[in-house]
């Protein structure tokens, strides 16, 4: 089968998978991933013009700022070739998802990328959740969600922020750094049991700043998430954050 296979070759500042990671793109399907959002959607474009037009090998460095809808700071330089490189598979990390002894908690799950599909599969398993996802549009979920989970489509993602309980837990990671910060508002105005938000350190001390010139105080939310000891694949994201999840018991009244 035609393929072009994406290798991050270089990487400078913040970037969201380091050097040497690569995933396949055929005319219908993606394997792997070099970090989901606006980055990951150009360099598919990319990759499937060049099957499209049988464009030679090219290189691309990639800023990760304004110019995507980013505020990571940093850049990555990409290899787009037709020769195969090591992709790695989603391997289903079980071990950091341990069974609940408490009821389930309302999680909502905000973007459907390669990170939240991670997310929904491992808290799904668990039981100790009752999972709402929301993202921008029908064609953004998979086609095997688990049954219990409930897919939210709405084309403004903020907009369904009252319908969540105001205990409810809340992990944001769309597609959008702009959708990110307006679900991240919506629920500071709106209260939670618990709100995390993936991204940098780069990320979030702007986040804090927009937050804070719109009279809200950013210090509820958690960001980043996951483990960095555990690496930055979504298998790897999602069970770090599960973990502090599972541990999570508030202390207070949510936000």
């Amino acid at each position: 089968m035609t393929a072009i296979y994406i290798e991050i070759i270089a990487t400078k500042g913040s970037a969201p998978r380091d050097a040497g990671t690569a995933m396949k793109v055929t005319p219908d399907a993606l394997f792997g991933t070099i970090g989901g959002g606006a980055l990951e959607h150009q360099a598919i474009a990319h990759a499937r013009f060049m099957l499209a037009t049988d464009a030679p090998e090219t290189r691309q460095t990639i800023p990760l700022g304004p110019g995507l809808g980013q505020c990571c700071g940093g850049s990555v330089r990409l290899l787009f070739t037709r020769q195969a490189r090591p992709v790695d598979a989603d391997v289903f990390i079980a071990a950091y998802c341990l069974p609940a002894t408490y009821p389930p908690r309302p999680l909502w799950v905000w973007g459907a990328g390669h990170v939240g599909r991670a997310v929904v599969q491992q808290a799904a398993t668990t039981g100790a959740f009752n999972i709402t996802w929301v993202d921008s549009a029908p064609t953004r979920f998979p086609t095997d969600i688990p049954p219990s989970v409930t897919a939210l489509p709405a084309a403004q993602m903020p907009h369904l922020m009252p319908h969540a309980p105001r205990d409810a837990h809340h992990l944001i990671m769309t597609y959008s750094h702009d959708i990110d910060l307006a679900v991240c508002a919506a629920a500071l105005r709106h209260g939670f049991g618990f709100c995390g938000l993936i991204g940098s350190a780069t990320k979030w001390a702007r986040f804090g700043t927009r937050l804070r010139a719109l009279g809200l105080d950013p210090t509820t939310i958690t960001c980043p998430i996951g483990d960095p000891a555990l690496g930055k694949h979504p298998q790897q994201i999602a069970a770090g954050t599960l973990r502090a999840l599972l541990a999570y018991h508030p202390q207070k009244e949510p936000a």
